[in-house]
Formats: C-alpha cells, sequence, structure tokens
C-alpha cells in the first residue's frame, strides 16, 4: 500500500510498475542506518569463530512426563498456543488491507513453529530435529523484523528486511546443524536490530504496532527457558519454565493482534 507521506514511493508510484519494482530511488536517512546494521550482521555470521553445533550442549528439559500418551507433554502440548496465536492473526488479517509488512508471515511462522517445536521435544535428544524447530522460527523472526521495519522506516525497507531476514534464518537454521554461529546472529543480532527499530518514531501512515510489547513477550520466554529447572521447583513441579517460554513466546504475538483490530480498514 503506498503512503503519500512516503516520498520514495510517492517518487516511484508514477513509473510503470515493472520498472517501478527496480528503481530504488534515493535511500532515506533510516533506510541508510538500516542497511549498515545489516551489513554488521552478514559480515559477522561470515567471519566469527565457528560455534561448533557438536560442542553444544543439548539442554535436557527438566519436565519429561507423559500425558494421554504424548512424552514430554508440557513442552510438546504448549506448541499449540502458537497455532492459536498464529490462526487468530491469520484471520485478523483477512479484514484488513493496510497491515505492515511480513504480518502474513509472521503469522505463518507461527503456525509451522508449533509444528516444529512440537516434533522437536517429542524427541529432544535427537539434535537434527531442531532443523525443524528453528526453521519455523526463522520464518516467524523474518516476518518480526519485516514489520518493525515497515513501522518505523519504509514498506520498501520492511520488504527488503523481510526478504533478507527470511533467507538469512532459513540459511543459518540448516547451517547451524554444524555451525551456530550464523543462527546466533540472526537471532540475537536481529533481536538488537529490532529493540533499535522500537526506539525509533513511527514513520507517518504506520499502523501503530507495538514493537516494545512484542520484545518484552520475547524477553520473558528467554528467562522462562534459562529458568527451566526454578521455575518447575517454584511450581511444585507444575509447569516447568521451558513450557511456560512456549507460552510466552505465543504471546508476543499479541500486541500485532490488538493492534490489527484498533481501527477499521478504511482502504
Amino acid at each position: 500500500m503506498l503512503h503519500a507521506d512516503d516520498p520514495a514511493q510517492a517518487a516511484t508510484a508514477r513509473l510503470p510498475s515493472v520498472s517501478r519494482r527496480f528503481v530504488l530511488g534515493a535511500l532515506q536517512a533510516r533506510e541508510k542506518y538500516l542497511l549498515a546494521a545489516f551489513i554488521i550482521l552478514i559480515l559477522a555470521a561470515l567471519f566469527a569463530p565457528a560455534l561448533p553445533a557438536s560442542a553444544w550442549h543439548i539442554p535436557h528439559f527438566v519436565d519429561d512426563r507423559t500425558w494421554l500418551g504424548v512424552p514430554n507433554a508440557g513442552d510438546v502440548l504448549s506448541n499449540l498456543a502458537f497455532l492459536a496465536m498464529g490462526v487468530w492473526g491469520s484471520e485478523r488479517l483477512r479484514a484488513r488491507h493496510d497491515a505492515p509488512v511480513g504480518a502474513s508471515w509472521f503469522f505463518v511462522g507461527l503456525i509451522l513453529t508449533c509444528l516444529g517445536s512440537g516434533f522437536y521435544h517429542l524427541d529432544p535428544d535427537m539434535p537434527q530435529r531442531l532443523v525443524a524447530d528453528r526453521l519455523g522460527m526463522a520464518v516467524a523472526f523474518a516476518g518480526f523484523l519485516g514489520i518493525a521495519a515497515s513501522e518505523r522506516i519504509s514498506t520498501r525497507a520492511g520488504e527488503a528486511v523481510l526478504v533478507l531476514t527470511m533467507i538469512a534464518g532459513l540459511l543459518a537454521a540448516w547451517v547451524a546443524r554444524e555451525n551456530l554461529t550464523p543462527w546466533v546472529i540472526v537471532q540475537f543480532g536481529g533481536m538488537a536490530l529490532a529493540v533499535g527499530l522500537a526506539l525509533t518514531r513511527p514513520r507517518p501512515g504506520a499502523l501503530g504496532v507495538p514493537l516494545g510489547g512484542v520484545i518484552v513477550f520475547y524477553v520473558l520466554a528467554k528467562l522462562f527457558e534459562l529458568g527451566d529447572v526454578t521455575v518447575f521447583e517454584a511450581t511444585g513441579h507444575m509447569v516447568s519454565g521451558h513450557t511456560l517460554k512456549h507460552l510466552a513466546a505465543a504471546l508476543a504475538a499479541w500486541p500485532l493482534i490488538r493492534a490489527l483490530g484498533s481501527r477499521p480498514c478504511t482502504h
């Protein structure tokens, strides 16, 4: 969707549709900063010391109880929260034509995360299953960064970030079978970029997605992940930290879903 207050897009709107795809126009200052940040992350992923996956300790998840025939039931079934939020968000998108770039991929990624993470936690002692887990997360994360860039910088920046992060994330998830460095940089470097975008003033015409809310749920999920055993003991073995991690990560979709229902679409 074209916003009249986006000078770069308005300048290319008068060109034929085919030519418009190949014309970038003058980069805005924010776009230049974003490009520089991506170059730094790419160089880090390519040249930072490798972290061999074989040397990485596969964690033992504390709650391995079986329920209704499902092994590791808490960590497996909690992934249904991703499915619920992904379907809910996708349904919200059907009534909107002004959603930020990457929103549909974000919700698709949540659904894929449900499938991949559930598959992994059925037998977490098989590290090769981590690929399925990470692929869904890569799609969701690319969607989120696309949303962040389109909300804070420009629509074309969101499109570029979505494509680049999708490619980088999927490649990093695959390479992580042997070298974890690219995956770590995509995940934590990308989140650092998201924090920077969250601290940037929204561009005119943006939907108004509270990026900070998404990040807070992400941080909460990481804390639950680190406190797997601590939470399990504190709750009298009712629920583990990793199970709550899945629920908190799924709730990261709530700020976007709420924004999508904040005002009717007028286009």
